[in-house]
């Protein structure tokens, strides 16, 4: 009783300030790795500490002196080793701190020829992959393919993505109402996870959407189908009216969307 006194009358309200913004950090940090790779390294870690301490206590020197030198390399190897994990992480933090100040939706025009153009292909059976920029900048990615900066239509997509177009391999970059750049090749997923049920134009959007906040549209050749590719996970739309009630619902303010 008097140890818990004692607490009580030593503490400030800067003391308890203090543990709560350094608890809510920790806990956003778990939340922006949950399922990735890094956690499982956070946990091998975790359990990495825990034996040094043990070793410490228990003077075991040479585990302790190979663990001491393990942790002196290890911030520097976690950035090299988990830098697109860091990178997702902090866009999607920067995304929630300030949805509104970056928010470029494509017009609604330009989403209904989006729309129409990818149903249009998939009956087709058509294979096609469109990357639409949302907060982060897509810039990077369009300098390494063909630079268009032409008005979207689907006529424009379409003629992009014939199998007998020279720009059909790769994806197709839009920002706002505008075809930043054709031919563009994306970040593979590395997961371990995806099933081998998807190809390489799968993997492709996935991975952009592990690395960016981009929303990604994909049609299937194989299967005639469509579907949406938001924060690595894909989404199979059935019609035209789910996948632009879809589009629309991730491109509004990070604090008003239900769930992405």
């Amino acid at each position: 009783m008097e140890l818990i006194t004692t607490f009580f009358q030593t503490i400030h309200s800067t003391d308890v300030l203090d543990i709560l913004v350094l608890w809510y950090a920790l806990y956003r940090g778990l939340l922006l790795v949950r399922g990735t790779r890094a956690f499982q390294t956070l946990v091998g870690l975790a359990v990495a500490l825990a034996i040094y301490g043990i070793s410490g206590r228990l003077q075991l020197y040479a585990v302790h002196w190979m663990l001491e030198q393990f942790f002196f390399y290890i911030v520097l190897a976690v950035l090299i080793l988990f830098q697109s994990d860091i990178k997702r992480g902090l866009a999607g933090a920067g995304g929630q701190l300030f949805p509104t100040f970056f928010s470029i939706a494509p017009p609604p025009n330009a989403i209904e020829e989006m729309i129409r153009a990818c149903f249009t292909m998939a009956s087709r059976r058509i294979g096609a992959l469109i990357a639409i920029q949302r907060e982060a900048s897509l810039e990077d990615y369009a300098n390494s393919g063909n630079r268009l900066d032409a008005r979207i239509s689907a006529e424009l997509l379409l003629s992009i993505f014939h199998p007998t177009s020279p720009m059909h391999d790769g994806a197709v970059l839009v920002r706002e109402g505008t075809v930043l750049a054709a031919k563009v090749f994306l970040p593979l997923s590395l997961a371990r996870e995806l099933s081998r049920f998807y190809g390489t134009r799968h993997r492709a959007a996935i991975g952009l959407t592990e690395e960016t906040d981009a929303v990604v549209l994909i049609v299937s050749e194989e299967r005639g189908t469509v579907g949406l590719v938001i924060a690595g996970e894909l989404q199979p739309v059935a019609d035209a009216n789910e996948l632009r009630e879809k589009l629309l619902e991730s491109f509004r303010p990070s604090g008003k969307r239900r769930s992405e």
